[in-house]
């Protein structure tokens, strides 16, 4: 089942981002516009797709809700401990809890949830996860790589009304509640961006660690990928049976727990110098090993959940 789930699920995953790799280190891609794209236009696409053509009950929105809450103050709490009781140095500590708090919910994980749901509620699921997800970036994570600066309020407002997500989250739950039907010359085209997503997504995520430099991974660097890709799934399930939750929705909060670090963590280490060389290895290393973990987790969440 798992070399299955491997071959089914990882593989095409490992294939395009393979691509990205090789494509990026031969023709030296605009990473930035890559990005780009895929914020500001093909992840809304998917965004209103997914939720304005699926029914999300209120009491889904409360169990993933209740799930992601819990979930993010016990990692929270978890790696301010490991901080305080390793006395971790203060430029190092804000990296390391936010290679272990935020993941890659989505040019990994929406993939991963469109691949292993495909039009079910799981992909719904996945979709509040990655809001969530939006959310503790620019909330808790700007706040721990910025901690000294005086306007880190301000900049976590303004990037947050940055985010198009949120304005296609808007606009799908207005269609939703009014049962607006939008012409299919509306339709087809958000829907030919929202199937283009998984291969660019990921093409991205290769193109993003084409060049590996693998250097000083010291035991701290290890037990924050192994917090990341081991302890969030096993502390999700421990939530999962906590909250009593079954069935799909179960399933897609175990895999997403186990999706690998956020490029944002790396981003905010490079932008406040806060150990940035730790925060990218940890995204390429986690980001590789994933591959495996991802599909134990996946194989266990239907063997446990089906």
């Amino acid at each position: 089942m798992i070399l299955d789930i491997a071959v089914q699920v990882m593989f095409p995953i490992l294939f395009l981002a393979a691509a990205g790799a090789f494509f990026q280190r031969w023709f030296q891609l605009d990473l930035g516009t890559l990005s780009r794209l895929l914020t500001y236009f093909f992840l809304p696409a998917v965004v209103f797709t997914t939720i304005s053509t699926q029914e999300i009950e209120g009491g889904l929105l409360l169990d993933v809700g209740a799930f992601l809450f819990i979930q993010f103050l016990l990692l929270a709490g978890m790696s301010s401990l490991i901080c305080r009781l390793t006395g971790m140095d203060p430029k190092l500590a804000p990296t390391f809890k936010n290679s272990v708090v935020l993941m890659n919910s989505g040019n990994f994980g929406l993939p991963v949830s469109q691949l292993v749901f495909a039009g079910t509620a799981g992909v719904s699921v996945q979709v509040i996860v990655l809001l969530f997800q939006n959310f503790l970036t620019y909330t808790y994570g700007l706040f721990q790589a910025a901690s000294s600066s005086a306007d880190t309020m301000k900049t976590a407002v303004m990037q947050l009304l940055k985010i198009p997500v949120l304005y296609a989250l808007a606009a799908a739950v207005i269609v939703q509640l009014t049962g607006i039907s939008l012409p299919d010359p509306v339709v087809i085209p958000l829907e030919q961006t929202a199937d283009a997503f998984i291969a660019l997504a990921l093409f991205t995520l290769g193109a993003q660690v084409a060049y590996p430099a693998l250097r000083q991974l010291s035991l701290l660097f290890f037990t924050a990928v192994a917090a990341r890709l081991i302890f969030a799934p096993l502390l999700g399930l421990g939530i999962i049976f906590l909250l009593g939750l079954d069935g799909v929705t179960a399933q897609a909060l175990l895999i997403a727990s186990a999706f690998p670090m956020s490029r944002n963590s790396a981003l905010f280490a490079l932008e406040y110098d806060n150990r940035p060389e730790f925060a990218a290895q940890g995204v390429l290393v986690s980001t590789i090993l994933s591959i495996f973990t991802v599909s134990f987790f996946i194989y266990l969440a239907q063997l446990l959940f089906a």
